[in-house]
């Protein structure tokens, strides 16, 4: 009972921090202003959360262009991180090889899962009219995922199904990817 009240907390920790690495490559990737005073009301948090990792992994792990792949580096390091500590509380023997493919699997199911999340949080978003920093930042991530399904499926009746068009896509690749997880783990 105790390790499984600990897995759960250690997953949710984990899960935010990996998430927020993600997040901050993600804005990096899109070019979003990430200063507090361009108005991105997210950017103070995301900094918060990441720094103490993501700041010591630029000193080794160079930027590929505009990717920022030391938040990617911290987000594979912290689910690392997990799975060998979950793995050692629960006194098993694990090959170095199996940890990191899990935790490579876990980094972009989390990829995928933190996607479903901005497509409706924008979707949602979009139904009030009221314009905020919190709509608009959730456009600048979320407008360029939407845009090749925009181009394929139109407006229906005045409405925008590509949301829903691209959590249906979201849906389909976790379950590929679930079960090339299940082919490898076998």
């Amino acid at each position: 009972m105790l390790l499984q009240i600990f897995s759960l907390i250690l997953h949710f920790a984990v899960g935010l921090v990996a998430g927020t690495c993600l997040l901050r490559m993600y804005m990096h990737l899109q070019r979003i202003n990430m200063s507090a005073n361009g108005g991105n009301p997210i950017a103070p948090f995301v900094f918060t959360l990441t720094n103490w990792i993501v700041l010591p992994a630029r000193r080794f792990v160079p930027a590929m262009g505009r990717l920022d792949t030391a938040s990617l580096v911290a987000a594979y390091a912290v689910l690392l991180a997990k799975h060998s500590l979950l793995w050692i509380l629960a006194g098993a023997t694990a090959h170095w090889l199996s940890l990191m493919t899990n935790a490579g699997f876990e980094l972009l199911s989390v990829i995928l899962s933190s996607m479903m999340w901005l497509t409706i949080a924008y979707a949602l978003m979009s139904w009030f009219s009221a314009a905020s920093d919190v709509r608009y930042f959730l456009a600048q991530l979320v407008d360029p995922l939407l845009r090749p399904i925009r181009r394929v499926l139109p407006l229906m009746g005045g409405v925008d199904l590509s949301p829903i068009a691209l959590l249906l896509l979201i849906q389909i690749v976790e379950i590929v990817l679930h079960n090339v997880q299940m082919q490898v783990a076998f």
